[in-house]
């Protein structure tokens, strides 16, 4: 078995030894990370944070690896809200979801507290991360203003993943 530390390994030698690769690893992570569905089963904030720390360790350019992220993140969390939009209640039913009742109750609730809020601060909140935008959909929110929050927010959270290990390296002088 594969454990974490083994993925993150992996992926950053990939990274470090496929540097022009990088903003898609980024992108890929980061929609992984956002798509309802798919996003339990991605240890993308674990990589990206590590992939932040490469940017200024091996001489990456910051800018497209955050544009990845941010276009990756909100891609997911655009797609997700389709799945709501289009399926409904169904999509509640989808493996892993259906598995989880009680995520989709709790994104549900932070959906109605916050409203268009809530899909950017639900961005920062582990396992309802990616079931907000989904909730979003079911719910019928106006798109331009769940796109509006998807995309600023998308932009916020990839520069929240990648800039602290960028700054690291470059405090510690490496």
């Amino acid at each position: 078995m594969i454990d974490i530390e083994s993925i993150v390994a992996m992926t950053t030698r990939f990274v470090q030894q496929n540097q022009t690769l990088a903003p898609a690893v980024v992108f890929g992570l980061a929609f992984g990370e956002s798509l309802a569905l798919i996003s339990f089963f991605i240890p993308a904030t674990v990589l990206l944070l590590a992939i932040g720390a490469l940017i200024e360790a091996s001489g990456l350019h910051f800018f497209p690896i955050w544009l990845a992220a941010a276009s990756g993140a909100a891609l997911g969390d655009a797609i997700s809200y389709w799945l709501g939009f289009h399926y409904k209640d169904r999509a509640k039913t989808f493996w892993p979801l259906s598995r989880r009742p009680d995520l989709v109750a709790r994104a549900e609730d932070f959906f109605q507290r916050f409203g268009v809020w809530g899909i950017a601060i639900g961005r920062f909140f582990g396992p309802i991360r990616a079931v907000v935008p989904l909730v979003a959909g079911i719910l019928a929110m106006r798109q331009t203003h769940f796109q509006v929050a998807n995309v600023a927010s998308a932009a916020v959270w990839a520069f929240a993943m990648l800039a602290p290990g960028a700054a690291v390296f470059k405090l510690m002088g490496y």
